[in-house]
C-alpha cells in the first residue's frame, strides 16, 4: 500500500508540473505587423520552387531576433502564414540541398535567426500546434516547452494547418503560398480539397476511409467525433453511425509538390 501511494503521489506531482509548464503565454494581438517577414517567408518558398539561390534570403532571415519575430508577427494569422511558409520551404531545403535523413530532418535546429535556431518539429509541434507533444495523438502538451516556443506560438490552435504542411511524401498535402489577405479562405480550400481527394466511403458498410494524419493527431481534430463532424461539414455528407478507418500513408518521396492553382 505504501508503494502505491508513493507511485500515485509521484505521478500526481509530475502531472501537475507537466500542466503548469504548458500554461500558455497569452500574447496581445495588435501593434505593428512586419510585412517584410511575411514577404520574406513567401520569397524563400518561391525560390525553393524555382531553384533560384536563397543564400541572401537566409542571411536576411538570420538578422531577425526573437524580439523581432514576437513584435512583427503580432497576430495568429501572421504567425500561421510565416511559419507554414517557413516549414514548407525548409523541409525542401533540408531534403534537397542539405540531404538530411529522415532521422534528423525534423529535429536538427537549422532554421536560423539572430539569437535562436529552430527545427521543423519546433515549428510544427511547438509553434503551430501550440506546443503539443508530438507522440500524444494530440491529447497532451509538451513537457517543459522552451520559453521562445511559448512566446512565438499561436494563441489559438487551428487544425487546418495539418492540411497545409508538406513533409515531402506522396500522401502529404501539396504546398501552397499563404498570405494574410486570403489566409482563412486558403485554409478552407486546402482542407476541403485535401479531404475530398483522400477520403473514401463504403456507404453499405458505413465505413469512411480517411488520411492517416487524422489518426496521428486525433486530439487536434476533437477525437473521432470531431473527425466525423469535420468530414460531414467539408464533404457535405451525413456520416451518422459511420466507422472511421485510417488509410496507410504513402511515404514515397514527392518533393516540390506545389499546388499551382
Amino acid at each position: 500500500m505504501k508503494i502505491f501511494f508513493i507511485v500515485a503521489g509521484t505521478l500526481f506531482f509530475f502531472s501537475v508540473i507537466w500542466k503548469i509548464s504548458a500554461l500558455p503565454i497569452i500574447k496581445p494581438e495588435g501593434g505593428s505587423l512586419n510585412k517584410s517577414l511575411l514577404e520574406l517567408s513567401s520569397l524563400i518558398l518561391y525560390r525553393v520552387k524555382t531553384g533560384e539561390p536563397i543564400d541572401s534570403l537566409q542571411a536576411a532571415l538570420s538578422a531577425y531576433s526573437l524580439a523581432d519575430l514576437n513584435k512583427g508577427l503580432n497576430n495568429d494569422d501572421a504567425r500561421k502564414v510565416f511559419w507554414i511558409n517557413m516549414y514548407n520551404a525548409y523541409y525542401q531545403i533540408f531534403a534537397i540541398n542539405d540531404k538530411k535523413g529522415k532521422e534528423t530532418i525534423y529535429t536538427d535546429r537549422d532554421v536560423r535567426f539572430a539569437d535562436a535556431t529552430f527545427s521543423l518539429d519546433d515549428i510544427e509541434h511547438g509553434i503551430l500546434r501550440k506546443y503539443r507533444w508530438k507522440y500524444s495523438l494530440g491529447y497532451l502538451p509538451q513537457l517543459l516547452p522552451p520559453d521562445p516556443i511559448k512566446q512565438l506560438a499561436v494563441n489559438h490552435f487551428d487544425y487546418r494547418i495539418h492540411f497545409a504542411l508538406n513533409c515531402g511524401a506522396k500522401s502529404c498535402p501539396p504546398i501552397a503560398f499563404y498570405n494574410m489577405t486570403e489566409l482563412d479562405k486558403q485554409l478552407e480550400i486546402t482542407t476541403q480539397t485535401f479531404l475530398e481527394s483522400e477520403t473514401e466511403f463504403d456507404h453499405q458498410l458505413k465505413l469512411v476511409y480517411v488520411t492517416k494524419i487524422m489518426q496521428w493527431f486525433k486530439g487536434d481534430f476533437g477525437g473521432e467525433e470531431g473527425i466525423l463532424d469535420i468530414l460531414s461539414r467539408c464533404l457535405n455528407k451525413d456520416l451518422s453511425g459511420y466507422q472511421i478507418i485510417y488509410k496507410d500513408y504513402d511515404w514515397t518521396r514527392d518533393l516540390k509538390n506545389f499546388n499551382d492553382r
